[in-house]
């Protein structure tokens, strides 16, 4: 099923791993990830890190605020629902694992590779 809002955001993702020269692997819609409660309502600074996807996940972890190891404090969410809401970090979603970004005020962006998030843990 081809959908403007998911082509135009492939096209975003690709831009932005063109731009760090990283790979770019796609995160599938009907893929999950985790989402902090304060991202989802957009505040700022947000992280985001990618593990290698499994199963049903994209291997995609977005936060903001302190970084907690709760069992709670990430929630499912699918890469669907990041994509047609136009989530200010969608077009991060490309990059591939091992691949961080961090986003705050006035159009700060940071995108790096640490290769420790490859690590099997």
């Amino acid at each position: 099923m081809k959908n403007k809002i998911f082509d135009d955001a492939f096209m975003d993702q690709r831009s932005i791993c063109e731009k760090y020269c990283a790979g770019f692997v796609p995160s599938s819609p009907k893929l999950k990830m985790g989402i902090s409660d304060a991202a989802l309502r957009g505040v700022l600074p947000l992280h985001g890190l990618r593990r290698a996807p499994e199963a049903d996940t994209s291997g995609w972890y977005i936060w903001s605020g302190d970084y907690s190891e709760n069992a709670d404090f990430f929630v499912p969410i699918h890469v669907e629902h990041v994509l047609s809401e136009g989530m200010v970090f969608a077009q991060y979603l490309g990059l591939a694992p091992g691949w961080r970004f961090l986003i705050g005020e006035e159009g700060y962006e940071d995108v790096w590779f640490d290769k420790n998030l490859l690590v099997d843990e």
